[in-house]
């Protein structure tokens, strides 16, 4: 039997599949999966959407002495509650069930361990990409690959917004409020545009594509609050299109993992993944370019992954899995990082600068001096906003350089006085060339 706690947006739809969808469950499984608790302090929500009032509880500790419930969902989110309510499920050796991106991502090695010393396991596909069964894609599907390559888009707020910007030319402002009406951000939206969600995702996705415990905190994060709907627009013209990529790559035996945003060509499978859609594009050494894509948020597309980690864990299949791999953070080494100034990547560069001869040889003698050099420039007299009146832009392409280089260079940059200290760089990522051996 099954114990819910938290029945907001997401447990409201998991509390559907397993009341009001239970005897499709169990054609299809041959399992009992019923719930038998809904644990909360509020059930306004579980009553509008009609789930059986006789399901609800308010103490945690019956849950806990209850020897039939074998599997607990934590669906309430945060970290210090939620991290309670895991732990003590653990030690009274309950299977849990989590979407809680933040709490692995932060305490992943401590609860994989306490798990582990319990006899039990921890299903998370809801936490990384909603509906997009990426989990079970990394730890199973691509169980036989060595994988190089991790590149998703696995915010739907974030990418909501940059395809307004995108689509239908909003500034950053505008499109951001268009998704609050829409219910697609927060009222405070700080850890989706900052980068922040796409950062836990990344580092879950990369310790279990690696095998190592990737930390949180190697992640390098940039956010999209401060992107221009200038720079989307000349990029849409050079044949490019924005998007917020969570990275993780391998440089031979280093690991690089960022967070940023970044232009993309229009070709690539990721430039078509719009509004609060979720993309993620994977490498493996013998099935080359793979790529999933599907509903990265909502009600019941979370639902559908964790109804798919419930049926996992009462067929014994998700234990085995845990048991038997060996990349789960708990039992695995943190890598060696490769630092972002050593990464490579080509540019996108921007700068303002005085309408004066010789300001575009002083541009293309810094750059050279830092190991830079120039595959495209783009000129238009259509200002950013944030440019002044006496600036013009200078839209520059470089190849692919050291991002330590890029950053020497734009500080000699702004060290010129007929060039505006609003200098912006953007990463265009070329993903892992497709290698099958």
């Amino acid at each position: 039997m099954i114990a819910l706690v938290g029945c907001g947006t997401v447990g409201g739809g998991i509390a559907l599949l397993l009341t009001r969808d239970l005897p499709f469950l169990k054609e299809k499984t041959g399992l009992n999966v019923g719930l038998k608790y809904i644990v909360d302090i509020n059930f306004d929500h579980a009553k509008e959407i009609g789930i059986p009032s006789n399901l609800f509880e308010t103490d945690y500790n019956k849950v806990l002495n209850d020897p039939e419930v074998t599997i607990v969902i934590e669906l309430v989110g945060g970290l210090t509650f939620a991290k309670d309510v895991v732990s003590k499920a653990l030690i009274a050796k309950k299977n849990v069930v989590t979407a809680n991106k933040a709490l692995l991502a932060n305490f992943g090695e401590e609860l994989f361990g306490l798990a582990r010393k319990n006899g039990v396991a921890i299903g998370f596909e809801a936490s990384c990409a909603g509906g997009i069964p990426i989990v079970k894609t990394l730890t199973e599907g691509m169980a036989a690959n060595k994988i190089d390559g991790v590149y998703g888009i696995v915010n739907g707020t974030c990418n909501y917004i940059l395809t307004q910007m995108i689509d239908q030319g909003m500034s950053y402002a505008d499109a951001l409020k268009g998704a609050q009406a829409e219910g697609l951000a927060e009222a405070d939206p700080t850890l989706d545009v900052n980068g922040m969600d796409s950062a836990h995702k990344i580092s879950i996705l990369g310790s279990l594509a690696f095998g190592y415990n990737c930390e949180l905190s190697a992640v390098t994060t940039t956010g999209i609050e401060d992107i221009d709907i200038y720079d989307v627009s000349i990029g849409r013209e050079m044949g490019y299109t924005i998007k917020l990529l969570a990275i993780a790559e391998t440089y031979d035996n280093k690991v690089s993992l960022r967070v940023q945003p970044s232009f993309i060509s229009d070709s690539h499978p990721l430039a078509k993944i719009s509004g609060p859609f979720n993309g993620v594009s994977l490498y493996g050494h013998a099935v080359g370019h793979t790529m999933y894509y599907g509903r990265g948020a909502g009600a019941l597309p979370t639902a559908s992954a964790i109804g798919a980690d419930v049926i996992a864990v009462a067929q014994g299949t998700q234990k085995i899995v845990f048991d038997s791999y060996k990349y789960w953070p708990d039992i695995t080494e943190k890598p060696e990082y490769m630092a972002l100034s050593d990464v490579e990547s080509e540019f996108y560069l921007r700068l303002n600068v005085e309408d004066h001869v010789g300001v575009t040889a002083t541009i293309t003698k810094i750059l050279a001096a830092n190991s830079i050099s120039i595959s495209a420039i783009h000129q238009k007299s259509i200002r950013p906003k944030d440019a002044r009146s006496k600036n013009i832009p200078i839209v520059i392409l470089t190849h692919k350089t050291k991002c330590g280089n890029m950053d020497n260079a734009i500080l000699e940059l702004q060290n010129e006085s007929r060039i505006s200290k609003n200098i912006v760089s953007i990463p265009v990522i070329e993903e892992k060339e497709e290698t099958i051996h």
